[in-house]
């Protein structure tokens, strides 16, 4: 009986380890290649004119690691990039500059970004929600039910929107 205990605490305790390992190893690989990225794009872009999309996912690696003025004057240039190039796909741009002002919480600039990316596709969910967010930081909870409730018409299953939306429901009618 004490033995089989034994092996039962011991067989947990591997199983756990494993698990541990095995996510380490994960964040390690996702690390280095976030690394290998901003590497090659920073040697790249320091030495030749960039594409759009190289400007964006350089801009997008420096909004991860909240280096946000680096990350402006990237999507910036990706947008006069795509602009030069006649790129079309440019909402996630506008996305990713709102989302980096919102987190310097400067909400009317990431408002006038995510309207920019709507305005460029107005069925993109994730800039729905980043704008509604940004009203509900502002108070502006009427806003910012229309805006959740309009993200639910394009993705009924949207777990954030529906969520906040029904959260904002009762704020909104009391």
């Amino acid at each position: 009986m004490d033995n089989s205990l034994a092996v039962v605490y011991l067989s947990i305790f591997v199983g756990i380890l494993a698990f541990a390992v095995v996510a380490i190893f994960r964040q390690i690989f996702k690390t280095r290649r976030i690394e290998s990225s901003l590497s090659r794009l920073k040697n790249k872009l320091s030495k030749e004119k960039g594409t759009t999309q190289e400007y964006y996912e350089l801009g997008s690696i420096y909004s991860q690691k909240k280096i946000y003025s680096q990350a402006i004057t990237l999507f910036q240039k990706a947008l006069k990039t795509a602009e030069e190039e006649g790129e079309e796909n440019i909402a996630p741009i506008y996305n990713g500059l709102g989302y980096v002002y919102f987190t310097q919480e400067q909400y009317d600039l990431a408002i006038r970004q995510y309207k920019e990316a709507l305005k460029n596709k107005p069925d993109y969910v994730t800039a729905l929600n980043n704008l509604a967010h940004a009203y509900e930081r502002k108070k502006l909870n009427a806003q910012a039910l229309q805006t959740y409730e309009e993200a639910l018409k394009f993705a009924p299953n949207n777990s954030t929107a529906k969520r906040r939306a029904e959260s904002l429901r009762r704020l909104v009618s009391a």
